[in-house]
């Protein structure tokens, strides 16, 4: 069985304040490139009857910015903008056999994609990821609430605590129904937050797979079985050979030179005045790219959508092929499994292969990706490759190994090395302390708020929460927008400060708080009261820990 496990994230980059940011424009990229595509891919599938089953995560950042809308009517006005550029790239290359083709392309797909995003679905994209899961298609998870590294924020409990039980919260919001899966930023875990995540009635989580590979005691079915956690929920570790051929752009399918070429676009090849309407794209990514990747020692070709569809394609092929050879390899379901290894009959293992991906790799980072993805489904369809989800995999499977998954993560090294780097270390003092203050008013005001100061404390949190996202050191470390990263974190800290000064103090400035909530406006109904610790010691009340013991039936609610 597979289980194929998308992610989308994106931070909080809504800016009020200004009329156009590169980091505004992440979220139109994703959309028109990932999101999109993707849904369109699953809606298709389902509209032909073709069985599949996947699990998906949209964090509850790039939720908000889903159904914002000024962000909304931005990325319409963008959209159109698109369009007219591409119109006037069709007018430069009418004759140019190469480029006019690929400029009739773009301006075809992105009025296609106004007209499916903005007619058909009504600029709703959250409405047609709940008609999808109450179809049956796909499993939604919950995530935490900004992205924060979990195991990280556990030396403050409550505030790891609260990331986890606002972001179920919104899921609730958003989703309605109870969220059964939980997607750990980065796939980060520690020893406790298994616990933390039984108190939402969490039943299974993703981790990397080391995470199973050095658990104590150690997984005996390695990443090929899920295990629970010593208080209850599964932990699912990815497959890394599987991933290595979607992730890697050296080793893997991204990089064959068949495929477009990410990083050359007229953004930085045309002049300011050429990219006109949109001219604040110069320096920067259109979404319009004429280059396939062809290798660095020849000069680029020209971008043949054709030859790299039917490329995705064979990909697809090889990738159903090698998770075949993945299962045969798996010495305990060598029985279950026919001889063949490219066998069209189905598979009877219960061996599982989880493959979980950030979503925006499919399409936006690898243009292809859609189709690749889509034609995988279909080929798992014709060779009998069962897709399964893994709470559908819980319900058929009552009974696994017990063990205490190891601290660990994704990410270069796999301990948290990315996020703890020596560019970023500063940050994680200054969140020490806020966390501190953020626990010491929540137990203060716990129960005694006034309709104001709860407006302030709503506020308070959301400066925190957004403070603890992931993405800021992420960005520093690796030095991508690191002078934006770096002024986010600052700004959130610093209206945070502001506005625990003015509590502490009890001299409220109802003036600052609207201009904070203007400027961050997520989680509308936002619990403050998760950071106290006398909310914590009743969210504990509830847990319901497995028994001691080597094996352990699913005991909780389903």
């Amino acid at each position: 069985m597979l289980a194929l496990i998308l992610h989308a994230h994106l931070p909080f980059v809504r800016h009020p304040e200004r009329e156009w940011t590169d980091e505004e424009n992440w979220l139109f990229e994703a959309i028109t490139e990932s999101y999109v595509p993707l849904l369109r891919v699953m809606q298709r599938l389902y509209a032909e009857a073709v069985p599949f089953r996947l699990a998906l995560s949209i964090s509850p950042t790039l939720a908000a910015m889903l159904a914002d809308p000024l962000l909304l009517k931005r990325y319409r006005r963008h959209l159109e903008l698109l369009v007219a550029l591409a119109e006037k790239e069709c007018e430069r290359n009418r004759g140019d056999d190469d480029l006019l083709p690929l400029s009739q392309f773009y301006r075809d797909f992105f009025s296609e994609t106004h007209r499916v995003f903005f007619q058909d679905w009504n600029g709703a994209l959250l409405s047609i990821v709940r008609e999808l899961r109450d179809a049956g298609a796909i499993e939604l998870m919950a995530s935490a609430a900004t992205h924060a590294i979990l195991p990280i924020l556990e030396q403050s409990p409550p505030a790891a605590r609260a990331q986890i039980a606002s972001g179920c919260d919104y899921f609730r919001e958003v989703f309605g129904g109870e969220p059964a899966g939980f997607w750990l930023p980065e796939c980060a875990y520690s020893p406790g937050l298994d616990e933390l995540l039984q108190e939402q009635n969490i039943r299974w989580f993703v981790l990397d797979a080391h995470g199973l590979e050095h658990s104590r005691p150690q997984s005996r079915r390695g990443t090929f079985a899920p295990c629970f956690t010593p208080a209850g929920p599964a932990a699912f570790a990815r497959d890394m050979e599987l991933s290595a051929q979607v992730w890697s752009a050296e080793s893997g399918y991204p990089g064959d030179f068949a495929y477009r070429d990410f990083y050359r676009d007229i953004g930085f090849d045309r002049a300011e005045k050429e990219l006109a309407p949109l001219s604040h794209l110069h320096g920067s990514f259109t979404g319009i790219k004429y280059h396939r990747v062809t290798g660095q020692s020849v000069a680029k070709e020209p971008y043949d959508p054709a030859l790299a569809n039917e490329k995705a394609r064979t990909h697809a092929q090889h990738f159903v092929e090698l998770c075949r050879e993945r299962l045969n390899n798996d010495d305990n379901a060598q029985h279950d499994i026919r001889e063949s290894r490219i066998s069209s009959s189905p598979l009877s293992s219960n061996a599982l292969l989880v493959a979980p991906f950030d979503a925006e790799l499919f399409g936006h980072w690898w243009f292809e990706g859609p189709i690749f993805l889509e034609q995988l489904i279909r080929r798992a369809a014709d060779d009998g490759l069962p897709l399964t989800t893994p709470g559908d995999y819980l319900h058929e499977h009552a009974t696994l190994q017990v063990v205490q998954p190891a601290t660990s993560s994704w990410g270069d090294k796999g301990y948290l090395d990315v996020w703890l780097d020596e560019k970023c270390s500063w940050i994680y003092p200054h969140l020490h302390v806020a966390n501190q203050r953020m626990i010491t008013l929540a137990n203060r005001y716990a129960g005694s708020a006034s309709s104001e100061q709860e407006r302030a404390l709503r506020q308070l949190a959301r400066e925190l929460l957004l403070a603890q996202a992931s993405d800021w050191p992420f960005q520093i470390r690796n030095g991508t927008a690191a002078d934006y990263a770096t002024r986010r974190m600052r700004d959130h800290l610093f209206r945070f400060g502001q506005l625990a000064t003015s509590l502490e103090q009890n001299q409220l400035n109802s003036d600052f708080v609207s201009q904070c909530k203007e400027r961050d406006n997520l989680f509308p109904h936002l619990e403050w009261i998760h950071f106290a610790n006398c909310h914590s010691e009743r969210s504990r009340g509830i847990s319901n820990s497995p028994p001691e013991g080597s094996e352990m039936s699913r005991l909780r609610s389903t």
